[in-house]
């Protein structure tokens, strides 16, 4: 819950112009060969004080909502997996919720059309009335202050402009190869 509270404090900080300082998707260069992070695809979002907050959206776990929650009937019904979303608070489930409006609670606007839920009671309602709208995720990436800005200059990340579609797609298999691919065309044009 304290990671809760610190997200949604440093969430409310205002957002800068484009780049890392929108909502944006990083898409894991093929030499960044770290157990965690190799083969990913994240959505990152600037948190104040050149932090970010993120969420990796191509790993899904063998865990569902129902397996998490046995006794809670909507979890039961809900049979998309979790994501692991990262290592940071990994016992906290979080839901990243497409609408036009807020689910409640301290929700983070995202993006236009994508909200991050992060009270629990919130993230419940979520599973009981939106779970076809949403995606869940344990855990979340935390980058310290300049951390993701030196990950980009270090060659680690292609940046691709956020879209609710994607971070909601599924399946997320071929996810990976594909963004690469366009990456490596679109900086290869270049």
């Amino acid at each position: 819950m304290a990671a809760c509270a610190i997200l949604a404090i440093a969430w409310a900080a205002p957002a800068r112009p484009a780049g890392l300082d929108d909502s944006i998707i990083l898409v894991a260069k093929r030499q960044l060969q770290d157990k965690l992070y190799s083969s990913t695809i994240l959505l990152a979002r600037p948190i104040g004080g050149d932090r970010h907050v993120g969420f990796i959206i191509n790993k899904p776990t063998q865990v569902t909502l129902g397996k998490l929650f046995p006794t809670h009937e909507p979890s039961r019904k809900v049979a998309d997996p979790v994501f692991l979303g990262g290592p940071v608070s990994p016992e906290v489930i979080f839901a990243l919720v497409q609408g036009k409006s807020s689910p409640g609670g301290r929700s983070i606007r995202i993006l236009d059309d994508l909200y991050l839920a992060i009270d629990s009671d919130v993230v419940d309602r979520v599973i009981e009335k939106q779970s076809s709208r949403a995606r869940f995720f344990a855990g979340m990436v935390l980058w310290r202050p300049g951390e993701l800005q030196d990950e980009v200059k270090k060659g680690l990340w292609y940046l691709q402009d956020a879209r609710a579609d994607l971070v909601l797609r599924k399946p997320t298999d071929s996810m990976y190869e594909e963004l690469v691919v366009r990456s490596e065309r679109k900086a290869n044009a270049i």
